[in-house]
């Protein structure tokens, strides 16, 4: 098995169709779709049904799609880091993020980089769920990440946390906006909610579904969005009410308000997560360090927020 058989099959998985990979890989059809039974007989597998109108791929080839990806994204690691190694400088740093954390942490993060001194290359990539993150650091697709875990996600990559407590979003229309006072959730059984999709990040789906039923109902999840930008602005809307963390007030709409939950809940947790196997390399144990620091300012910045609602 070769690079480029693999190369050929994830450009033809994403794409869904062999013509439109063979025109984005300059390579005719025909030799395209043999490389790729090819690797079909050698793997074992049938990775892709031909369709009338393009591909789509078997179990076994989306398996074998996250794998492939993985391997690319080593190799190309692997030069990127032996031509660092040469001339002695350290300087690509690829970072995962969650929706919030690209609008409340990365711009302050990079500014921080770049006050130490640090000459980085940045790639940063929204990934969600937050398990596509760790299992994306795990295959070395990045170096660091910020992810908001459930509650029995392993932490042998965590290397700092902070709590980023839950609150009640609404619009500034809404009788619970005028009173500003810490709302129990239980008196929010009868409201339409606005949540984060749980095909887009099932874990903090699952924990604010959790924290409804705790308090004695199942929300009226009626709208949902792919990123908390998004269910701020349905609920500014009018279109309902949404449990999002405190640190979500850095980014919210004129029209929208926080309200504390009054009453014992579990925090929402924003984690810097790094690579287990990393923990001794000096050049990545600074970056963590820095990233902490900005993590632990961030959470300065929501508590003071949280005070001011």
């Amino acid at each position: 098995m070769e690079l480029r058989h693999l190369r050929y099959f994830v450009t033809v998985a994403e794409l869904g169709s062999i013509s439109r990979a063979a025109a984005k890989l300059f390579i005719a059809q025909p030799p395209l779709s043999a490389q790729i039974r090819q690797l079909e007989e050698e793997v074992g597998a049938s990775l892709l049904v031909r369709l009338p109108r393009g591909v789509q791929l078997t179990p076994a080839g989306r398996s074998f799609l996250e794998d492939a990806r993985a391997i690319l994204a080593r190799t190309e690691q692997a030069a990127v880091r032996a031509r660092e190694q040469q001339s002695g400088q350290r300087s690509t740093l690829r970072i995962g993020l969650m929706p919030s954390a690209t609008q409340s942490l990365l711009p302050a993060l990079i500014r921080r980089f770049e006050h130490t001194g640090l000459n980085l290359h940045i790639e940063a990539q929204e990934r969600v769920p937050s398990s596509r993150q760790l299992l994306a650091l795990r295959n070395a697709e990045i170096d660091l990440g910020f992810i908001r875990p459930a509650a029995s996600s392993p932490q042998p990559e965590w290397a700092a946390q902070i709590d980023d407590p839950y609150c009640l979003a609404v619009p500034q229309q809404h009788a619970l906006a005028r009173s500003r006072q810490a709302v129990m959730l239980s008196a929010l059984a009868s409201e339409v909610f606005v949540a984060f999709s749980r095909y887009a990040e099932s874990d903090y789906f699952d924990q604010t579904a959790t924290l409804c039923e705790e308090a004695g109902f199942t929300a009226d999840v009626r709208h949902t969005a792919t990123q908390f930008m998004s269910v701020l602005a349905m609920v500014d809307c009018g279109l309902g009410v949404a449990i999002v963390p405190a640190s979500c007030a850095l980014m919210l709409p004129p029209r929208v308000r926080l309200i504390p939950l009054n009453g014992p809940q579990k925090n929402s947790r924003l984690v810097l997560i790094r690579s287990a196997n990393r923990k001794q390399d000096p050049w990545m144990q600074k970056i963590v360090e820095l990233a902490a620091l900005e993590l632990k300012a961030l959470e300065k910045v929501v508590q003071n927020l949280v005070q001011k609602i």
